[in-house]
């Protein structure tokens, strides 16, 4: 994993270091019912926080040192047996104390998986005892990219964080199992996988499936992941959830991506390229058939939107910026980073998409959370099923006869303290000649001069208009494009706030 990436989960964590990890009852047998029942189980009992049990030396590492602790290839589970996809496990220490029991699932048994300091490289650092540890996490390769060869797919690290990537992408964005408070004023929890079992695969699978057992203070949780590989690399997920106490707070699929700085957005930031960002924007795609697109931002304080909705089609923090010139960083390859779209099944009822925004002074900090939250809340006892999917590659499922927003611009007008907002957008269906106008509405504030054009240059469209806030106020801003048989664009959603 590359620095800067497992520097941003470091980052990330760091309120994780008080919790331990507990011993589970290993599961001779195993179905589709088993990691449910271990839920439940949890769910109707105290919480019980897990003991620290590193050794000694090996709970004092730093970064540095935890870097030298390398899986050896050569160990990776099925490397020899002929299958389309390998495992390889993440030692514990740093910040990474927690135990993960792992296990493989074959013919309707569960095998563990044993913890031996021979899988591991460890460079200058001395090798820990030879004693049942666990594992930090793990990963899984597969020939992704190039027959014969295995490249590195997706992971589980850290709390409930996992990432994956598409075909020919780099890792970016992270999903998480349950969020639970980001970005509120309290302290946020953090739930965290305490055991996983991977079925292992047979040769020509194009699938594997990892169950997951996840519990926290407030809930437990079973997952049931089938992950398919390809352009785009699908989760389709089961989580099963059981209270232990009220949740009004749930983040259910919840979504933490990294921005930032582009260019369009007003921030002034010293930099050589033009953006650093994991994602641009939030899309949305309503349950009433509505296509929203809203511009993320580095805000100068924490920022919570709430779009209401009621079985919502899909959602996701998504890359639209896909040129090099976007970015033009060599090294993080920022245009190969993954979006991920989230695609409910099943009705999820009434609640909202929430983005939380949170800011951040440089580009090793996740700072953007998106998820669904349930309008009702979660009450102890009760059993919460949602399925989903997600989606980790460069596009996601849209409208092709709706216009997409490619980029967002700012700067003065004529007049101060009026500013000119411009908005390019491209594709869609053909318009009706002379017909064309830019609806744009603004929830505090004036709108003067809204203009739609279309650029010969691109082939696409541009909105622009001037904004007059009122001073010190916030505002939501909208805008369209649409002509007699209707909209010809995806919706536009703009925070301001001076």
């Amino acid at each position: 994993m590359p620095r800067r990436h497992l520097l941003r989960i470091l980052l990330g964590l760091t309120l994780l270091l008080g919790l331990g990890a507990p011993a589970w009852a290993k599961v001779p047998r195993f179905d589709d019912a088993t990691v449910p029942a271990l839920a439940r189980d949890l769910a109707s009992r105290a919480y019980a926080a897990p003991p620290q049990d590193l050794p000694g030396p090996l709970a004092a590492i730093g970064y540095d040192q935890y870097r030298d602790y390398r899986f050896k290839p050569s160990q990776a589970l099925w490397r020899d047996g002929g299958r389309p996809f390998q495992a390889q496990f993440f030692h514990r220490g740093y910040l990474f104390k927690d135990r993960v029991d792992v296990s493989v699932v074959q013919g309707g048994r569960a095998m563990p998986v044993r913890y031996s300091p021979a899988l591991f490289d460890f460079g200058p650092q001395a090798a820990p005892a030879d004693e049942d540890m666990g594992f930090a996490g793990f990963r899984v390769h597969g020939a992704i990219n190039r027959v014969g060869e295995f490249d590195e797919i997706f992971a589980f690290l850290g709390a409930s964080y996992f990432r994956a990537m598409g075909r020919g992408q780099h890792y970016g964005l992270s999903a998480r199992g349950l969020a639970l408070g980001p970005g509120d004023d309290n302290h946020e929890e953090f739930p965290v996988f305490r055991a996983f079992w991977i079925e292992q695969p047979q040769a020509g699978d194009p699938a594997i499936v990892v169950h997951a057992l996840m519990d926290s203070p407030s809930a437990s949780a079973a997952f049931r992941f089938e992950i398919t590989p390809g352009d785009d690399t699908v989760f389709d997920t089961r989580m099963l959830l059981y209270p232990r106490v009220e949740i009004a707070n749930a983040g259910i699929a919840p979504l933490t991506s990294m921005f930032h700085f582009t260019a369009n957005d007003g921030q002034r930031i010293d930099d050589f390229r033009a953006a650093a960002h994991d994602s641009d924007g939030l899309a949305l795609w309503t349950g009433r058939g509505e296509q929203l697109w809203r511009p993320l931002r580095n805000p100068h304080r924490v920022q919570h939107s709430f779009f209401q909705d009621r079985s919502p089609k899909g959602f996701g923090l998504m890359q639209r910026k896909r040129a090099f010139a976007d970015f033009a960083d060599l090294e993080a390859n920022y245009q190969q980073r993954p979006s991920l779209w989230v695609e409910p099944r099943g009705d999820w009822g009434a609640g909202a998409v929430v983005l939380v925004e949170i800011p951040t002074g440089h580009e090793y900090q996740d700072n953007m959370v998106a998820f669904w939250r349930p309008a009702e809340a979660l009450r102890a006892g009760r059993e919460y099923r949602f399925d989903y999917r997600l989606h980790w590659g460069a596009r996601h499922e849209w409208r092709d006869t709706l216009a997409t927003v490619v980029a967002t611009r700012t700067g003065p007008a004529p007049q101060p303290p009026a500013r000119r907002l411009v908005i390019d957008l491209a594709g869609g269906r053909k318009a009706l000649a002379g017909q064309v106008r830019a609806v744009v509405e603004a929830s505090r504030g004036q709108v003067a001069h809204a203009i739609a054009q279309p650029n010969p240059e691109t082939g696409g469209w541009r909105i622009s208009f001037e904004y007059t806030p009122e001073p010190g106020a916030d505002a939501e801003l909208r805008a369209l494009l649409e002509d007699p048989l209707g909209p010809l664009s995806e919706t536009w959603l703009y925070r301001w706030h001076p």
